[in-house]
């Protein structure tokens, strides 16, 4: 109870610490042409009533691993209605274990970087994640790979499923870990690059874009990541932006000098392979630091109904739900907190927020993963659309990924401009434009513009759950 107190205190401070979203520029685009003088603004129609995008990332979940016996989603076979047995999962120490309803608010998880992949999938039988948990715990006495939450353990997500849109095809856009995941959230591409300020300089990395291939891990050296991101074209179209981090990135800048960056010591951070966006050469390029700050900031727009056009909020670990690090209700008892103070603005009625988690973590799931090019999809994650607009109970089956955030900011905002090299500006050699692959779904489907905007739905963040403490 005490650390979610702590959970909770981090939210209210945040909210009352205004001072440095008070001098931070807005863009000139956020209101484009409302405010003209003498005019009153043309109403807006379809997915341009959308004015605020929010993105909140969370960390290490699989779909099934929190949305498995969601009646009506493509969930764990055998239960809540799905046709098949319930699977059971091969073991190196035994026969092998099925899949069990997991109450523990902390979990170990399991192994989820590039090699994993493959064993883990095996072939299309999904069967490898007890085995790959096993390499680095070796039988620690619950296989909880294999384990799965309910709607009693995490009330709120459900909750929101039910109100709002669950997406029970969201894949990871690639098959790796955190820093490629989030590297494909901001700029669809993971590569490791060679000269500043050189796009053409970059080469295909799945799996350690911050390190020469066969280097050590982690680099020795800061990350360039010198390709194109879409804070580059959202700059060029006046089109403003924010990523939103707990202080503790190394070093915290929130201005476009170096000379004004300084480390935090103290307090919750963001882990730095989080926060890719400050080693992009573009953000530095177009003075565009300042544009990565403090939750503090988050809240403060929010208060103010200021809200930038497009936002990323990354977590602290301590509320991220990233297994064997921290706790699930800490996580929804901070994101709850985060989507409570959008409904409780005056930009609610203008905006989407997207929620998801960066990759599985390890944890089974039983849909294989399509195929777009080589290094993707990934394992699947649960994805929700929370929005005045969005369809109620609505669950989309379109094959997604994170791709489909860039796509849907890029038709809202950018006049279907596209990170692509061919026409951006910035000549990559990224293997492939994945907002074009045609199995990718629409996000604008999820949303139902003919009416008037949804009344929020706050929910308590501390609910009622069955999650126990952790072993």
């Amino acid at each position: 109870m005490a650390a979610l107190l702590a959970v909770a205190g981090l939210l209210v401070l945040a909210a009352l610490n205004t001072s440095e979203a008070a001098n931070s520029p807005e863009s000139a685009a956020q209101h484009h042409t409302d405010a003209a003088v003498g005019r009153r603004p043309t109403p807006r129609k379809g997915i341009h009533k959308i004015r605020h995008v929010v993105i909140i990332m969370q960390e290490n979940r699989s779909f099934d691993n929190y949305f498995g016996t969601y009646r009506g989603a493509d969930g764990i076979p055998g239960l809540a209605g799905h046709r098949g047995k319930v699977p059971c999962i091969p073991d190196p120490h035994e026969h092998c274990v099925r899949l069990w309803h997991d109450r523990h608010d902390l979990n170990q998880g399991g192994l989820y970087s590039y090699p994993n992949v493959r064993p883990e999938i095996d072939g299309g039988k999904m069967d490898g994640f007890i085995r790959e948990q096993e390499k680095i715990f070796p039988k620690i006495g619950h296989d909880d790979v294999a384990g799965y939450h309910t709607g009693k353990d995490i009330p709120n997500y459900w909750a929101y499923a039910h109100d709002f849109v669950l997406q029970d095809r969201m894949f990871e856009p690639v098959k790796s870990w955190s820093l490629p995941s989030h590297l494909y959230l901001v700029s669809l591409w993971s590569a490791y690059c060679t000269r500043h300020d050189d796009p053409m300089s970059c080469r295909n990395a799945p799996a350690h874009p911050a390190q020469p291939p066969g280097g050590p891990h982690p680099s020795p050296k800061r990350p360039d990541y010198a390709w194109t991101d879409l804070t580059y074209l959202l700059h060029q179209h006046h089109v403003s932006w924010r990523y939103y981090i707990f202080k503790g990135i190394e070093p915290e800048c929130e201005s476009d000098t170096r000379a004004s960056c300084a480390p935090v010591t103290q307090g919750p951070r963001t882990n730095p392979i989080w926060n890719p966006l400050f080693y992009f050469d573009t953000v530095r390029n177009d003075h565009q630091l300042r544009d990565i700050q403090s939750l503090n900031g988050f809240f403060a727009a929010a208060r103010r109904g200021r809200l930038p056009a497009v936002s990323w909020i990354v977590p602290s670990s301590v509320v991220s739900e990233h297994p064997h690090t921290a706790l699930v209700s800490r996580g929804q008892t901070y994101v709850t907190g985060l989507i409570n103070t959008i409904m409780e603005s005056r930009d609610w009625n203008s905006t989407a927020i997207f929620l998801t988690w960066d990759d599985w973590g390890g944890f089974y799931d039983n849909v294989v993963p399509p195929h777009i090019d080589r290094d993707g999809y990934g394992l699947r994650v649960p994805g929700l659309v929370i929005s005045p607009y969005a369809k109620r109970g609505y669950i989309d089956s379109q094959t997604l990924s994170f791709d489909a955030y860039a796509k849907f900011i890029e038709a809202d905002f950018l006049g279907n401009a596209t990170l692509n090299p061919k026409t951006d500006g910035r000549p990559d050699p990224r293997p492939d434009v994945r907002e074009n692959a045609r199995q990718l779904g629409r996000l604008a489907k999820d949303f139902d513009f003919s009416h008037g905007p949804r009344k929020p739905v706050l929910l308590p963040v501390h609910p009622r759950t069955d999650l126990i403490g952790p072993r």
